[in-house]
């Protein structure tokens, strides 16, 4: 009767055999599936005698071993890391290509036109400063340049801010992921503990894996319960029994930028001082790319550092430690400013509008510094005030002196203030002054920042009272030949990193110069990422796919087998007919 039982084992296997091959067939197309291998063994053997050389034993047929997936862990592993780089890297490109996209260079109406437009009006004026055509021409100019140095400002602030839902849609998705992982976790060691085949369960879970590397940086390892552990840069995730959520906070109690933390613990999940790179795969996953290209507060001029100049400094002890203080704001700016293409890019655009504006001021209002002896408290005090001597003034009626172009919207260029001056005799008086009050980086209403920034109310009602006449009446054709003059003097270097100084239409084409080149950086990074992760996509596929050829080969083996068994089952069978009858 043994005899028919190993029949049936065969009848088993190949029934088994078969109904894997037509699970493979049936799932060729579908995404995530892993081909499945059946592998049969020898059934146990009976002994039932020993010669000198060996035992004599009697097969009882074959058995069903595993059932297993037709998988290469380092190819998963090589793909997730790459798919990995590829989302970091696109959402870098996808931010320089939106910023390109606000300064309107490639859809004609490039902010380089306003700038045009500002020289043009004056040089106009330069020619006819007395003309009250081309001073309302230089005022509305100015107007319409300031209205488009703002709407980009205003625009790039938004894309930051909106990148907040990005970053929530992104947390939202690993959470969930580390769900699905946790509960198939579950699944997957009920039905292996049961015996049952999880191969789907896993090929889930794997599709799970290949999700969330592509959002963030994973290490994963399984158990010897078919459980696996995820970690997320380098911090448990998913473990045996929970998941550890990540969760988003405001950055800081004046901000509505958001930072990624774990929800357990109110730690930052990524280290974004890390300069990214390939080397130490510190520059992988789409949510810490659009959190580096983000940047982690909004920008200004004030956060580029400017070197110290030697002679501004009495001693060279003061020189060396302003240059020590520049190197460490360097090293703070190429960390958390030009790392960020939003960050740099608003840094960097406000520097040129307060140069033009604080330029185009200083020639209209300029400014002288005041010694003198506090009579009260006998202390030397120097001023900064409104220079009355140098300014020119309007052509109104009033003779208005040294009336600024572009105004502070929260805070006037120059506050009346008297003090009590010692005089040489040792007597006193009353000295007022118009004292101008400093650009200071705490306070940002102090600063001609974009946001902070208006054309003069004043001229926009009478264009006369612009500065461009003598205390005698006559026309100052030396102010106007200095703003036309200003388009040819150097200003600024584009960032602490570079050594060229620019004029203001030099500086913009090397700011627009250098988003472009973030952008042809960033866009052949993905370019070569997305070559390589379907390269090894390809790779995998070639392991794990479906070969219906080949199944349909395996289906006629199987098919074979079943039907050997089958006949040798009839043939054991009319044996014991045969031995029955005879008995």
């Amino acid at each position: 009767m043994s005899s028919l039982y190993t029949g049936v084992s065969g009848l088993q296997a190949s029934q088994n055999a078969l109904n894997a091959t037509a699970h493979n067939i049936t799932n060729a197309n579908t995404t995530g599936y892993v081909r499945q291998q059946v592998v049969l063994t020898d059934n146990y053997y009976t002994t039932i005698g020993q010669s000198y050389f060996s035992l004599s034993q009697i097969g009882s047929g074959v058995t069903l071993a595993a059932v297993r997936q037709v998988r290469d862990s380092f190819l998963d592993k090589s793909y997730r890391t790459e798919v990995g780089r590829e989302g970091y890297y696109d959402e870098q490109s996808a931010a320089v290509t939106e910023v390109e996209s606000l300064f309107g260079e490639l859809e004609g109406v490039a902010f380089q036109e306003a700038l045009t437009d500002l020289q043009s009006a004056m040089e106009e004026l330069a020619k006819e400063p007395d003309s009250t055509t081309a001073r309302t021409a230089l005022i509305e100019t100015a107007v319409s340049f300031l209205e488009r140095a703002q709407d980009i400002y205003d625009q790039l602030l938004e894309y930051q801010s909106n990148l907040n839902g990005q970053v929530q849609k992104k947390v939202g998705q690993i959470n969930s992921l580390g769900d699905q992982i946790d509960e198939l976790n579950e699944q997957i060691l009920k039905a292996e503990s049961n015996g049952e085949n999880a191969n789907d369960l896993r090929d889930a879970r794997n599709s799970c894996l290949d999700e969330l590397a592509q959002l963030a940086s994973i290490t994963y390892s399984e158990n010897s319960d078919g459980v696996v552990r995820v970690s997320i840069e380098g911090v448990q995730f998913v473990t045996e029994s929970s998941v550890h959520y990540l969760a988003t906070e405001t950055i800081s109690d004046t901000s509505d930028l958001l930072t990624v933390v774990w929800e357990n613990t109110g730690r930052e999940v990524f280290n974004l001082e890390e300069v990214p790179s390939s080397d130490d795969d510190t520059d992988i996953g789409s949510l810490k790319g659009l959190l580096v290209a983000r940047g982690s507060d909004t920008a200004n001029y004030t956060d580029i550092p400017v070197c110290p100049e030697e002679e501004d400094y009495a001693t060279e002890e003061e020189y060396l430690k302003a240059q020590a203080v520049y190197a460490r704001e360097v090293e703070v700016y190429n960390t958390y400013v030009d790392s960020s293409i939003i960050m740099a890019t608003l840094a960097q655009f406000d520097q040129l509008i307060n140069g033009i504006v604080t330029a185009i001021n200083d020639i209209l209002s300029p400014t002288a510094e005041v010694t003198f002896t506090d009579g009260s408290t006998g202390e030397e005090i120097t001023i900064t005030v409104l220079d009355e001597e140098n300014a020119s003034v309007g052509m109104d009626n009033e003779a208005t002196v040294g009336l600024e172009l572009f105004t502070r919207t929260s805070a006037a260029r120059y506050e009346e203030r008297t003090y009590e001056v010692l005089l040489e005799d040792g007597t006193t008086e009353l000295r007022t002054y118009q004292v101008y009050i400093e650009e200071d980086a705490e306070d940002e209403n102090t600063l001609y920042t974009l946001g902070n920034i208006e054309v003069n109310e004043e001229l926009l009602s009478d264009c006369s009272k612009l500065a461009l006449s003598t205390g005698t009446g006559e026309v100052d054709y030396e102010t106007a030949q200095a703003l036309m003059d200003l388009w040819d003097n150097s200003f600024a270097t584009l960032n602490p990193n570079s050594t060229t100084e620019n004029t203001f239409m030099e500086y913009y084409t090397a700011l627009a110069g250098e988003i472009a080149g973030k952008g042809e950086v960033f866009n052949t990074i993905c370019d070569s990422q997305a070559s390589m992760v379907e390269s090894i996509d390809g790779q995998r596929m070639s392991v794990t796919g479906v070969s219906t050829d080949e199944e349909l080969t395996n289906l006629i083996k199987f098919q074979h087998a079943y039907n050997a068994a089958s006949r040798y089952i009839t043939v054991i069978d009319e044996m014991l007919n045969q031995v029955i009858s005879m008995l």
